[in-house]
């Protein structure tokens, strides 16, 4: 056999080559004959064997005759045509000598068998046999079963020895004739016509599928290796198994659920091989497809065993069928999962070899081989109808196309040019003379006659012979897939799976079985037994198996192995950070700064982790700061945990591509991942730059400056517009800020040359790139000195003479960076204008902030006598002549770049001088009347916001092709631009018509709430963030502007009207703003973001509803239109509530109600606090005066007094408010009881914590007086001393009473109690600070002595006199404070005395 395919394939390629090559073959070929002959004890057989050698001898020496001929004649026909036939006489030697091989011989008996026993199939008439039906089918079903069982035997022993081939095909074709004669008995007995064609019909299939399988293990049995023969092989013994499921089940249809589980028992038995050694892959499912399968399968197995079980205890037979069916087809797709996962299990260890795809899969063009000669048989059947004519036709059709597209496939993957012209040269014939059959068969469709049947006939013989020759071609070696070779502990690890599912397949047949006898006698106990037995054992199968899948799931153990090295990894990083702690991590000489702080090796730490750890290590060892050692040693080892994390989720994953949320987790692990490999290499940059290394810093620069000149991978993503902008704001780098900061000025060149890159690409000629780029390369070649030189300085820090070269280093980085940006400008200097403009017009914008802040405050005066009708003309007149200049500002973005510069600089003139005529026209209308002023200048801003929304979108749009989104958004910028200028001109007329310009106001407040609210809608973030706090404190705002704009609309007063758009205008703005900057906070999480968000945009649509139905009650003011107010003054109220409680839930379990008193007196006690302790602090630092004090002197130390004493006031005023809450609570508990309010016996403490916080007020009142008169220098420091002490023994008599009556866990009296500490804590410091103050005076007191006698003697009797006047007022002072503490503790508690006295 070999010989033959190997000696056409020589004739195909190389003639001269070949006959070389056939005379050794020949060679061979009559030793191996001889041998045969020699082990051959029959004599007869011996000589048939030596005789057909012999032939083979003759007809290969005529062939290489002929083949000299016609090569000498390389254009005869006739030379061509004997040629073949040559060819084919030595085809047909060969084949008698293979069947004359032992075995063959067997084989060909079996063949000979099924076609005598065919024979009977053509007779016109098949009497019945007497039997029953179910006699009959009974016989049918017992032959079907052993002719399926031969044909596996046939299969098993193709691959064993020549007498096992002897023994099954012998055992073959004898169940063969019993199964015809049953077959036979079976059409006899059908009771129709047409029934007894197909029985017949199908019977001949079977015969031609036994013949192909004999023909296919007779091939394989002379040549077991090769893998292509066993596919066909396999492919013969589903077309057997196929075509007798086919018979039965059509023989077997009054017997419903007995078909079923026959069909299902066969089918679980052509599985069954599939699981005895799986080395080639069963499909295309990957492994996880394969564990979804069985899970999949195994619902519905569950389901199907239910509803057998159910139905044929209720006999509900056709239901049990259905049951079976769906049972057999799960338990089938489970069998192919569990191999599938079985060979991929064994392929995927590291010891197997995974197989190689052929050039064309062999098995396809077997299985479209047999359909096409299935389908060719059909057609010639006499018996054939119209209909199934067309179905064959139709078969016919689907599979040569697919054999064709396959032959396409092959011929333009293969690099052997011959078998690419043979592939397609075969499919040309498959096509042509598939085409000649599908002619044949539609003129046989038009008539249906013998003459044009025996035509169809005629043209099925190419077909078949052009199909047949493809597949032999196919079959070739050298197009065959090469198998996998797995290792011994690959099949260890596949055999837990492969055993589950054989013990699931065992008990599967057993319960279908058993079903197959109950549904026949459901009144049998010990079956019933027997199946939920079987039933249960597949259940512990399938559980089994799915474990099985998942613990053996490749790459499991290598994420095991990983893990086990990372953990290792912690160990020791742990060790290192013992040592680290208690100073005894020596340094390793063995590993330099320079290495350590090589970014590319931390940037590849996820790989090696091994080196990762000991190069940390090291580089701790090497660090002289503890706190920098134990930094690189812990950020090492959140490095390795975040990994080791990532790991246990990957192995969790597995690969799933289906497991999302691990995907989600997974994704994260990896982010978690990088943001500690950032944090690594940040800190061994640090550690690096502060050691004076800079060497991976200085690479850094040159890399940048290298990579300039490389083409960019990728596609610019912006324009040169959007490079130039971030150049600009990247060159802006202060440099004589970087100084020792090396590492920041690495980083911001490196990204500032990424940015010059694709500058350069998108810039208008190569001149303005490449001076770009050679800029940009100055300037890192100096940042690289200015690296180096603060390197050195770091080395050395009191070396002078570099500290001179440090700073003549940033003097040149500064001037490059100078040269950068001129670069930059002449680049494109329309859009440098546009960004110079941008700016100037945010510095309008503020400047129109203050002065309506000035406007609102009432002090925006009329200068001398002037009106408005003064600027109303000049302020028209500017309006549209900045109309023209956005018309040309629109033209510039596609015109250019010095026509938009021209551009560009006339619109920021024309606002700039708007704003001013515009500010001096609200000026004139006099500060009686600030709500029109602030109308106004609103109007102008709102022009000015808008054009600067306008330059940034021309600047964005510049040089854009017209369907570019950009010009879709400058289009949009110039329609609002246009708009707001049109409402400034309005309003500009109305400002002075009494009856028009609250309504104009209303109006303008309206379409710019719109444009607010436009801009938040869109999915761009606020510039910045703010707190839920500050949210609050703006939603506030729109309650009051409700309450004013419901009483605008009932009132309709022209006044009240602006005063509601005004203050709508604002509260509205604040809000959104901060509504989405709160919503953007880094803590906020997407939901709570995306509630905010949406009922911010519901409470301004809903405040823009109130105001335009107030706009509509002044133009038509009606009764019922007034009523109305109410329901959209209630809907913008709910949303404001929405909104609080979202900004509660932005603030979590934190949320402290900013308007409670007690946070407020807490606050309050705090910043009294701090206040208090500046204060001292500057006491001790300065000399009291000896001089009587002016109010001009130390003003820094009076300051800190006022502000100190101002400080503790706002204190005890929130401090009254915080305790009349507690005492609410207080009461509320009935600890104490409430005290009325015209109680006639009111002591200090009969209000109880009310009472006490007004002794602090009092007290802070005296401090304040003390405090002024020190600043004034009326009064001196034991005055202030005090005072002082008075405050902070008010504040203890309040926590005492705290303490008495509140509950210990209260959390309203932990915060009061704890800044009521702080303010006592404050005091007292500043006490001390005084009399150190003071008693340091007393030291520093200059005393002049006189000198003379008597004036000295007069001198000392003063002194005395005085001592004893300030000795007897000090006893008078104490007697005055007792009397007065006794009559204030008249009515203190008993438990209180104590602690009072003490104070």
């Amino acid at each position: 056999k070999k010989f033959k395919n190997w000696l056409l394939s020589s004739l195909l390629l190389d003639a001269g080559m070949a006959a070389r090559d056939v005379a050794q073959a020949l060679k061979s070929l009559a030793s191996a004959a001889r041998g045969v002959a020699a082990n051959t004890g029959d004599p007869p057989v011996r000589n048939a064997m030596l005789d057909c050698a012999g032939d083979v001898m003759d007809k290969s020496a005529n062939l290489i005759e002929e083949t000299k001929r016609a090569i000498a004649r390389p254009g005869d026909a006739e030379s061509q045509q004997r040629l073949a036939q040559v060819a084919k006489a030595v085809s047909q030697a060969l084949n008698r000598s293979v069947n004359c091989l032992p075995g063959q011989r067997d084989v060909d008996n079996a063949i000979r068998t099924v076609g005598e026993a065919s024979k009977t199939l053509l007779a016109d008439s098949f009497p019945s046999s007497g039997r029953s039906f179910q006699e009959v089918q009974a016989q049918l079903n017992e032959v079907a079963a052993g002719l399926n069982q031969s044909a596996n035997e046939v299969v098993q022993a193709s691959r064993g020895t020549t007498q096992d081939l002897a023994r099954a095909t012998s055992k073959f074709g004898q169940d063969f004739s019993n199964f015809v004669e049953a077959g036979v008995d079976m059409a006899g007995t059908s009771q129709s016509k047409e029934d007894q064609t197909q029985v017949v019909s199908n019977l001949k299939t079977i015969s031609m599928s036994s013949s192909k399988l004999l023909l296919a293990a007779k091939a394989l049995s002379t040549d077991p290796s090769s893998p292509n023969l066993k596919n066909q092989l396999a492919a013969a013994a589903r077309a057997v198994t196929d075509s007798i499921n086919q018979l039965i089940t059509m023989c077997t249809q009054q017997a419903p659920g007995q078909k079923e589980c026959d069909n299902a028992l066969r089918e679980l038995e052509s599985v069954r091989g599939m699981l005895e050694n799986p080395t080639e892959a069963i499909n295309d499912l990957s492994y996880f497809d394969c564990i979804d399968g069985v899970m999949e399968n195994s619902k519905v197995l569950g389901e199907s065993m239910a509803g057998i079980s159910h139905n044929a205890k209720n006999s509900n037979l056709p239901e049990f069928g259905d049951s079976v069916s769906a049972g057999s087809k799960a338990l089938c797709g489970l069998t192919e999962a569990a191999a599938q996962a079985a060979y991929l299990v064994g392929v995927s260890d590291p010891n197997s070899t995974a197989g190689q795809k052929g050039l064309v899969d062999p098995s396809q063009f077997a299985r479209a081989n047999q359909s096409i000669q299935m389908a060719c048989q059909n057609l010639v059947d006499p018996a054939c109808t119209q209909s199934q004519v067309l179905s064959a036709a139709t078969i016919v059709a689907k599979h040569t196309s697919a054999l064709c597209n396959a032959c396409r496939l092959a011929s333009s993957k293969t690099p052997n040019p011959v078998a690419k012209r043979q592939f397609v040269q075969s499919a040309k014939e498959v096509a042509n003379t598939t085409a000649n059959l599908v002619k044949s068969i539609k003129a046989l469709d038009g008539a249906f006659n013998q003459e044009n049947r025996e035509k169809c006939k005629a043209a099925t013989g190419p077909l078949i012979e052009a199909v047949d020759n493809l597949t032999a071609f196919a079959s070739n070696p050298e197009f065959a897939s090469i198998p996998a070779q797995i290792s011994p502990e690959g099949h260890a690890a596949m055999e837990p799976i492969v055993a589950a599912a054989k013990t699931m397949l065992e008990s599967s047949t057993g319960l279908i079985q058993t079903a197959r006898s109950l549904a026949v006698n459901p009144k049998d106990p010990p079956k019933w037994s027997v199946l939920a037995g079987h039933s249960r054992t597949v259940s512990d199968s399938i559980k089994k198996l799915i474990t099985n899948m998942r613990e053996k799931a490749p790459g499991q153990r290598e994420c095991d192995d990983a893990i086990e090295v990372l953990n290792s990894c912690i160990r020791e990083v742990d060790q290192a950070s013992l040592a680290a702690i208690s100073q005894q991590l020596t340094p390793r000489e063995d590993i330099s700064m320079e290495v350590i702080t090589d970014r590319n090796q931390v940037a590849q730490m996820a790989s090696y982790f091994e080196p990762l750890i000991m190069a940390a290590i090291g580089t701790a060892s090497k660090i002289l700061s503890s706190q920098q050692q134990m930094a690189v040693l812990d950020q090492t080892k959140t490095l390795t945990e975040s990994a080791l994390q990532m790991l246990y989720t990957a192995k969790e994953a597995g690969g799933n591509p289906k497991a999302a949320h691990m995907q989600e987790a997974l994704e994260e692990s990896v982010q978690m991942m990088k943001e500690a490999v950032d944090d690594l290499g940040a800190t061994l940059a640090e550690a690096a730059s502060a050691s004076g290394a800079v060497g991976g810093m200085v690479d850094s620069i040159n890399d940048a400056i290298n990579k300039m000149e490389d083409t960019p991978a990728l596609e610019p993503e912006g324009t040169f517009v959007d490079y130039q902008t971030t150049m600009v704001t990247k060159s802006n780098t202060n440099p004589d800020d970087l100084g020792g900061l090396a590492n920041q000025l690495t980083n911001e060149f490196g990204n500032l040359a990424n940015e010059a890159k694709y500058a350069a690409v998108t810039a208008e000629n190569d001149e303005i790139g490449s001076h770009i780029k050679k800029q940009v390369g100055e300037l890192g070649f100096s940042c690289t000195g200015l690296v180096t030189k603060a390197g050195a300085l770091q080395c050395s820090p009191n070396d002078s003479f570099t500290k001179k070269e440090l700073i003549e280093s940033a003097r040149k980085v500064s001037e490059k960076v100078s040269h950068v940006l001129a670069s930059l400008q002449a680049g494109n200097r329309g859009t440098q204008a546009c960004i110079t403009a941008a700016s100037a017009v945010s510095g309008i914008i503020a400047d129109l902030d203050t002065t309506i802040m000035f406007a609102t405050a009432g002090t925006l005066n009329r200068e001398n006598a002037e009106t408005f009708a003064d600027h109303r003309e000049c302020i028209l007149k500017t309006a549209k002549t900045l109309v023209e200049d956005t018309k040309l500002l629109v033209s510039g973005a596609g015109a250019s770049q010095e026509k938009l510069a021209q551009a560009a600089q006339s619109s920021v003139s024309t606002i700039t001088k708007l704003a001013d005529v515009v500010k001096l026209g609200a000026a004139s209308l006099g500060s009686e009347d600030p709500e029109t002023q602030v109308v106004l200048i609103n109007a102008v801003k709102d022009v000015a916001k808008a054009l600067g929304n306008l330059i940034s979108a021309t600047k964005a749009a510049a040089g854009k092709p017209h369907d570019d989104p950009s010009m879709l958004q400058l289009k949009n910028s110039a329609k609002v631009m246009v708009t707001n200028v049109t409402s400034l001109l309005k309003t500009v007329k109305a400002v002075e018509d009494e009856a028009t310009k609250g309504t104009r106001a209303l109006e303008a407040t309206i379409e710019h709430i719109k444009q607010e609210l436009a801009v938040f809608s869109s999915s761009d973030p606020p510039p910045k963030t703010t707190t839920p706090e500050e949210f609050i404190r703006m939603t506030k705002g729109i309650t009051m502007a409700t309450a004013k704009a419901v009483a605008a609309g009932n009132s309709c007063r022209q006044e009240d009207v602006i005063a509601t758009a005004n203050l709508s205008r604002r509260a509205i703005a604040e809000m959104l703003h901060s509504c989405k900057q709160a919503a953007y906070h880094p803590e906020v999480n997407k939901e709570v973001q995306m509630r905010a968000l949406r009922y911010g945009n519901e409470c301004a649509s809903g405040y823009l509803g109130l105001l335009e139905h107030v706009l509509v009650i002044i133009q038509k003011p009606s009764h019922d239109l007034k009523q109305q107010l109410a329901s959209y003054s209630k809907r913008v109220a709910g949303s404001v509530t929405e909104l609080i409680q979202a900004a509660e839930a932005m603030k979590g379990t934190e949320w402290v109600d900013p308007e409670d008193p007690t946070v407020i007196a807490e606050n309050e006690l705090l910043g009294a606090a701090a206040a208090i302790e500046a204060a001292a602090k500057k006491l001790e630092q300065l000399r009291p005066r000896t001089k009587p004090k002016e109010a001009d002197e130390s003003l820094n130390f009076e300051e800190q007094i006022l502000e100190a004493a101002k400080s503790i006031a706002a204190a005890t005023s929130a401090l009254v408010k915080a305790a009349s809450a507690a005492q609410r609570e207080l009461v509320a508990q009935g600890k104490v009881g409430a005290i009325p309010a015209n109680a006639v016996d009111d002591g200090q403490w009969s209000q109880g914590l009310i009472s006490a916080a007004r002794m602090v007020a009092a007290a802070t009142n005296n401090l304040c007086e003390a405090a002024n008169s020190a600043v004034q220098g009326h009064a001196s420091e034991e005055k202030l001393i005090s005072s002082a002490k008075q405050v902070a023994a008010s504040t203890a008599q309040l926590l005492v009473a705290c303490k008495v009556k509140a509950d210990q866990d209260s959390q309203t009296m932990k915060r009061l109690q704890a800044a009521g500490n702080a303010v006592k804590r404050a005091s007292d410091n500043l006490v001390k600070a005084a009399q150190k103050a003071a008693f340091d005076a007393q030291d520093d007191q200059a005393v002049v002595v006189k000198s003379k006698m008597v004036g000295g003697i007069a001198q000392i009797i003063a002194a005395q006199e005085e001592m004893l006047r300030k000795e007897r007022e000090l006893e008078d002072a104490r007697k005055k404070l007792a009397m007065i503490r006794q009559q204030q503790y008249k009515f203190l508690p008993s438990e209180l005395r104590e602690d009072g006295q003490e104070q």
